[in-house]
């Protein structure tokens, strides 16, 4: 048996025994359009094709339990990779799944009962109202020009989530120097640089925006703990592998105070090890091609 297969046996065969597993025993609901064995044949053409920052092969580099792991993760979750709904990323010798933009709407929309997920960035200019009713955000009114869409100076930015049934939409909101706080706790932005932040800042404004809504309300809203753990874990990953991978490059240096404690800011945004980051990032966002935005 060649080296492949056996890593297919080892991981793939192994991930499809357990999600059978979890949907006999009521742990699992897949939404009925999601066939996980297309999304699990689909994932594994990509991982022949994806490499760490070193150029190896990750299903050579990377440990074959986190292998498993992540693709359980893209299961449990309804993602498929062939849609761009998730990225497979190595952090060192972990690989982890990385949801895009389009995934975690996926997400919320298989598993919460959403009917649409929507966000809009605040221009200086902009006529923009909300109240707090009970704690919960509602927007008023958002009167926006053209010119000051020109302008381009960023306030804010905001997520609806709506629902199918007669649950009030959701709403989150955020300012500018909030999401740029999410996206400084990252590697791959840099304040005054000249990366994807900056080339794409609308849009970086709303993938921010509808990530922190929708991670939130399933944190909040839903009842399998499966999802949540799954949901949830790349984040965990990321930045345990960062602290790790910072102690690594200064062991030599003077110490180095790293505060891993939980914060109430919001979440950092996905900054894989991968040297192609970028390039996955402007691809994301070249893909949004969403009329109302």
């Amino acid at each position: 048996m060649s080296n492949l297969a056996m890593i297919k046996k080892d991981t793939v065969d192994v991930v499809t025994e357990r999600v059978r597993d979890f949907q006999q025993n009521g742990e699992l609901q897949l939404p009925p359009n999601y066939s996980p064995e297309n999304a699990m044949k689909s994932a594994w053409l990509k991982l022949q094709s994806t490499k760490d920052k070193n150029g190896k092969p990750v299903l050579k580099s990377c440990s074959q339990d986190s292998i498993a792991n992540s693709l359980l993760d893209m299961v449990v979750q309804g993602l498929n990779p062939a849609k761009d709904q998730c990225y497979f990323v190595a952090y060192g010798k972990t690989l982890v799944l990385m949801r895009s933009y389009f995934g975690t709407m996926a997400v919320v929309k298989q598993s919460a009962g959403a009917e649409d997920v929507d966000a809009q960035v605040i221009f200086e200019g902009d006529d923009f109202k909300y109240e707090i009713n009970h704690g919960r955000i509602k927007i008023l009114n958002h009167t926006q020009s053209f010119t000051s869409r020109v302008k381009g100076n960023i306030l804010g930015a905001y997520a609806v989530i709506s629902f199918k049934d007669e649950r009030p939409d959701y709403v989150e909101l955020m300012t500018i120097n909030q999401i740029k706080q999410a996206w400084s706790q990252g590697k791959t932005y840099r304040e005054g640089g000249n990366g994807t932040h900056q080339k794409f800042e609308e849009e970086m404004c709303r993938k921010t925006i509808i990530n922190r809504a929708c991670k939130r309300y399933i944190n909040s809203s839903n009842d399998s703990g499966l999802l949540a753990d799954s949901f949830n874990r790349a984040n965990e990953v990321e930045k345990e592998q960062e602290v790790q991978q910072e102690i690594e490059e200064n062991a030599n240096g003077e110490f180095i105070d790293v505060d891993i404690k939980d914060s109430p800011e919001p979440d950092p945004e996905p900054t894989p090890d991968n040297s192609n980051s970028e390039v996955i990032q402007e691809r994301e966002q070249t893909s949004m091609a969403r009329p109302d935005f």
